[in-house]
């Protein structure tokens, strides 16, 4: 059964950086694209930043280009980003996903944490 687990949300003032973890347990995960996607209350879950399963490729929204930075460790099975000059319009609730299929690309997002809240104040 595929977990994962994500961390590192809170709140932050606009200019701030934060570091969101997502711990990933249930199949081999050297073997999966990643991703971060994140959604506000009314608005469509949108993807913020994806990478393949070996690091080699990542995508980004452009709202988010340049801010925030996307990786992983296969060794330890946990995908980062790296959330840097934030603003309040990147408040939102930032899901980790990950795609049913090996070695596919983009990513589609087939399973799902539970997300974690980030704040930015103004």
């Amino acid at each position: 059964q595929v977990e994962l687990v994500e961390s590192g949300g809170g709140l932050v003032q606009a200019g701030g950086s934060l570091r969101l973890s997502c711990a990933a347990s249930g199949r081999p995960f050297s073997w999966y694209t990643m991703g971060w996607f994140r959604q506000v209350p009314g608005k469509e879950r949108e993807l913020v930043a994806a990478i393949s399963w070996n690091g080699g490729m990542t995508s980004y929204a452009d709202s988010v280009k340049g801010r925030l930075t996307i990786s992983r460790d296969n060794a330890k099975s946990a995908v980062y980003l790296q959330m840097n000059s934030l603003k309040p319009e990147d408040t939102a609730v930032y899901y980790c996903a990950s795609d049913g299929r090996q070695f596919s690309w983009p990513l589609k997002g087939d399973y799902w944490g539970k997300g974690t809240l980030v704040t930015v104040s103004s």
